[in-house]
């Protein structure tokens, strides 16, 4: 997962949702700067991308469609189920 799927998420969520960036950064990262410093060049690790990722996902308002361009873990466990 590249640190601009993340930020492009946040950011729709934070649009959407009316919320700061700070703000939807601390709800999903436990940082209110995190969205900020990845945009700004930062990393981070695997799995903590896919936690925000995982917190996206569960936290995802239902009157909002997700990002066609990145993967929605919750509908790839669907998926494997179903098989």
């Amino acid at each position: 997962m590249q640190t601009q799927t993340l930020t492009k998420i946040a950011t729709e969520y934070a649009q959407q949702t009316g919320l700061k960036l700070s703000t939807v950064s601390t709800y999903a990262a436990n940082d209110g700067k995190f969205f900020k410093s990845l945009s700004e060049g930062a990393g981070c690790t695997l799995r903590k991308a896919d936690r925000i990722i995982q917190w996206f996902d569960e936290n995802w308002p239902a009157d909002l469609e997700w990002p066609e361009d990145i993967p929605r873990p919750s509908l790839n466990k669907t998926e494997r189920k179903a098989s």
